[in-house]
């Protein structure tokens, strides 16, 4: 876990994009929804499905542009992750998972280097019903899981029912706008939706894993295990040793090496992950050679910890890579299940406690820039004041919202970064003031309250102290008694799932085209739905209704005004205070690694690269 920019790689439990594609293996690995929304209506079966017009790729490709065909493959990727896992079960939500889904593949495969378009894996064809209506998907001859049994319609078919039925409820909300499957035949699978308005069902479902019918009928997918789930995919588990190692071995006979959307990539023999108990302790243990690459989320790290003789002699890299996707939402998350957060003036008024000025300056080297956008980094970010089509998209729920929302800009509050933040402060009693708090014998009470303010900050990782420690002495300073509990992985998942808990530091990374997953960020349905990902509890009506229209947007730019409406309303709710971003990748390695010479816009896809037998024996280099 990141204690600047967090980001937790939970295994596979939810229909994910991996715009940084590690398969969840690399600490800090950044798990973003990118659920795709489709604006082609394809009048014959396809060998992809794109949001607009044509496709880069034609239907003889030969390999993506950012993957080398001539890759050699061979060796090891030695990788890092924090904390611990008890299942091999990516799917359930009981157990933490080990990050295995390069075990399974998917019906369809996203490109990097377009924003919103994927092509077949599994299934050779992709044919959108014209009216939105369906989408048929017609399965390889050749596909096979790694028993050799070939993949059908049925699998197909068993997979989405049992994921729907058993798996993590998350897949109840993916698929809640599908009214159900049909097999027509052994290569020939359809999907009926109910919903005609939302275009990215057809890619949502082209996401989906598939798993073998006979070990579905035999086995319960909502319960967590320590045995392989059979798959397909380009690596099966080796070994795994809970809390300790994962082994992911490459399958020499995998069916799938030369399809083009494969080649150039998955070079790696093995991908072996090590667990470590915290950042620093896996950090020293990357300088001492231990494992292969990182990457860096802490800008504290980033400019203090590699200074190595290493990395003047080129043995060891670091690689600042920018990339041109949403960075979304990362801050403090103010669970409003807990009565305190219920209330909008004490919500608002935490706004001000946060001084980003001081903490850029002392803490991250002045490596960040404030977020002020749950769609950072986009073009879909709110900004001014709501006009024109974005307007007449608020105007109905005008009553329902903050006047302050149609007239004003919504700005974070600013500092002048010397640390005793006297304004802010002053600003945050003045609105806990006139909201009726008041504070007697040091203590702040709410009205009518006959116990004082609390609140305690729940983290998983030391370093994260540095942050909000700063935070518990501002809030004392107004009569609050906030503390801070950290505690181990395993109780912080548990805790996370069950929304036990007052404030979290989280981050909703978000796609080049939001839709459904919105609903699980922010919807009422998600609020007490235990693994959901709104953590902060919003049960809103104007944001159920604006999340309706993000997923039932026609055209790209009807997307945007309902995304930008989205997060206005969002961020004059107050549920988060915004933290912090950084439009690029750091990443940190041992030199023995080649790579394409081509990056893609929207990731960066490991798997592309190999092992230089070469730079790895001139910096002795196993």
């Amino acid at each position: 876990m990141m204690a600047e920019q967090r980001m937790r790689g939970r295994g596979w439990r939810r229909p994910a994009r991996v715009v940084l594609v590690l398969g969840g293996l690399l600490a800090g690995s950044i798990a973003a929804f990118t659920p795709v929304l489709s604006g082609q209506a394809l009048a014959e079966p396809s060998h992809g499905i794109s949001m607009y017009g044509d496709l880069k790729y034609p239907g003889d490709f030969d390999h993506f542009a950012y993957a080398y065909p001539e890759a050699p493959k061979g060796g090891t990727l030695r990788s890092a992750a924090r904390g611990t896992f008890d299942s091999l079960n990516p799917f359930a939500l009981r157990g933490i998972s080990a990050p295995v889904s390069l075990a399974f593949d998917t019906l369809t495969v996203q490109s990097l280097d377009e924003p919103f378009s994927e092509y077949g894996l599994i299934a050779r064809t992709i044919d959108k019903a014209p009216d939105n209506s369906s989408v048929t998907f017609t399965i390889r001859p050749e596909a096979r899981f790694h028993d050799g049994t070939p993949i059908t319609a049925a699998d197909v078919a068993a997979t989405f029912d049992q994921l729907r039925e058993k798996g993590h409820p998350t897949y109840r909300i993916y698929y809640a706008e599908v009214a159900g499957v049909d097999v027509l035949d052994d290569h020939t699978v359809r999907f009926r939706f109910a919903n005609t308005k939302n275009r990215e069902l057809a890619l949502i479902l082209g996401q989906l894993p598939v798993l073998p019918k006979a070990w579905l009928d035999a086995h319960d997918l909502g319960a967590g295990t320590l045995e392989p789930i059979p798959g397909s995919g380009p690596y099966k588990v080796a070994r795994a040793e809970p809390g300790r190692t994962l082994v992911m071995e490459r399958v020499k006979d995998y069916w799938a090496k030369d399809l083009p959307v494969n080649v150039g990539r998955y070079n790696f023999d093995r991908i072996v992950t090590d667990y470590y108990r915290d950042d620093e302790v896996s950090v020293e243990a990357f300088k001492a050679g231990q494992y292969d690459l990182r990457v860096e989320n802490s800008a504290r790290r980033w400019a203090t910890a590699y200074n190595m003789p290493e990395v003047e002699s080129g043995k060891l890299k670091l690689d600042t890579i920018p990339h041109r996707l949403s960075t979304g939402m990362q801050g403090l998350v103010m669970n409003t299940r807990r009565p305190i957060f219920q209330d909008p003036a004490m919500r608002r008024a935490m706004q001000y406690v946060f001084d980003f000025e001081w903490s850029n300056k002392t803490l991250f080297y002045g490596a960040y820039t404030r977020t002020d956008s749950y769609f950072e980094n986009s073009n879909m970010a709110s900004s001014g004041i709501p006009e024109g089509a974005e307007l007449a998209l608020l105007e109905p729920y005008r009553d329902q919202l903050p006047a302050d929302l149609f007239t004003k800009p919504y700005t974070v509050p600013k500092t002048d970064g010397s640390g005793a933040n006297r304004e802010g402060l002053k600003t945050a009693y003045d609105i806990l003031a006139k909201a009726g708090y008041e504070v007697k014998n040091g203590k702040l009470f709410a009205p009518d309250a006959d116990a004082p303010v609390r609140m305690e900050f729940l983290i998983q990782d030391a370093a994260e102290e540095r942050i909000v420690m700063p935070i518990t002495r501002s809030l004392g300073r107004l009569g609050i008694e906030a503390t801070v509990r950290q505690v181990d992985a395993a109780q912080y998942e548990n805790r996370l799932q069950t929304f036990d808990f007052d404030i979290i530091t989280e981050i909703w990374p978000q796609s080049q085209s939001p839709g459904n997953e919105q609903r699980e960020f922010w919807g009422s349905e998600a609020a007490d739905r235990p693994g959901s990902r709104n953590y902060a509890g919003i049960r809103n009506s104007v944001v159920d209704a604006l999340i309706q229209k993000v997923i039932d947007a026609e055209d790209r730019q009807s997307l945007v005004t309902a995304v930008k409406a989205l997060d206005r309303v969002l961020l004059w709710g107050d549920y988060v205070i915004p933290e912090f971003h950084l439009p690029a990748f750091r990443i940190v390695h041992w030199n023995k690694f080649g790579r394409p010479p081509v990056l893609p816009d929207y990731g960066i896809d490991l798997y592309t690269w190999w092992v230089d037998d070469a730079l790895a024996a001139r910096y002795g280099l196993r």
